[in-house]
């Protein structure tokens, strides 16, 4: 994968880096799936838990999954001239936490139109997912709820349905609108995040509380980790065959 630096107009004054990892299963003639995860080198790091890269091509070579192109996207940075040797901002909470459709835009009208150049990958919502850890979970559900057209199914790993920016009204926004057409695997666990923001066990409970409520299509598996990707890494192979399992059907009939 090779590692790209983008510039946005959205986010005035941001960059950041960006992967794309192209499966040597996919072909040029074939819609590909797509995978985008916000915070990506979480998911690609080889000294943390989540080496995604592997484990998609895993998936593809057993068939469990077709071939699926996917984006690591970094948080936005702005270089502040006022402070020592220019130390960079991040943007990571003011484009995570925030509810409204501005990160959305970024992805959809910007970011996504370079990463993806000369890519074939299908325009289906399922076949298409948003993934994120923490604030970066809660994120991948805002896209989807704003833009459940392009993406129909999230990843959330120990996502921040709390109030550190309006994260938490999620679970009330859901009970009170007509449910849209998102599918979505997300985790916690008993030694979440605890703090002045809220209870990051509880808020995904509630999320759990309110997509029930409304008949959405879900899968929430609770553990006993902390704030970390070890049980979402556990969760991996089988969290993306579930949000592809139509496709994995497929195949296996194929």
């Amino acid at each position: 994968m090779n590692k790209a630096t983008f510039h946005s107009k959205i986010y005035p004054g941001t960059s950041r880096y960006y992967w794309v990892f192209v499966p040597k299963q996919y072909k040029a003639n074939i819609p590909a799936n797509l995978m985008v995860f916000q915070d990506g080198y979480y998911y690609i790091d080889e000294a943390k838990p989540m080496k995604v890269n592997h484990v998609i091509e895993k998936l593809i070579v057993e068939k469990k999954i077709p071939p699926t192109i996917c984006v690591f996207i970094n948080p936005g940075i702005v270089l502040d001239p006022t402070k020592p040797e220019h130390h960079p901002d991040t943007q990571r909470s003011i484009e995570y936490d925030s509810v409204n459709d501005q990160y959305t835009r970024f992805l959809v009208n910007e970011l996504l139109p370079q990463a993806l150049k000369d890519l074939n990958v299908s325009l289906d919502p399922n076949k298409r997912a948003t993934v994120g850890f923490s604030s970066g979970g809660l994120c991948a559900w805002s896209v989807a709820w704003f833009r459940p057209d392009l993406f129909g199914n999230v990843l959330s790993h120990c996502g921040s349905f709390v109030d550190i920016r309006g994260g938490g009204k999620f679970p009330y926004l859901i009970r009170n609108e007509y449910p849209k057409p998102i599918r979505m695997f997300f985790q916690s666990g008993s030694n979440d995040l605890d703090t002045k923001y809220g209870n990051w066990a509880l808020g995904n409970k509630q999320m759990e509380s309110a997509l029930t409520f409304k008949g959405y299509d879900f899968k929430f598996a609770f553990g006993s980790q902390g704030h970390n990707l070890v049980h979402g890494a556990e969760l991996l192979e089988s969290s993306i065959i579930w949000l592809f399992g139509g496709d994995a059907k497929k195949l296996k009939q194929g």
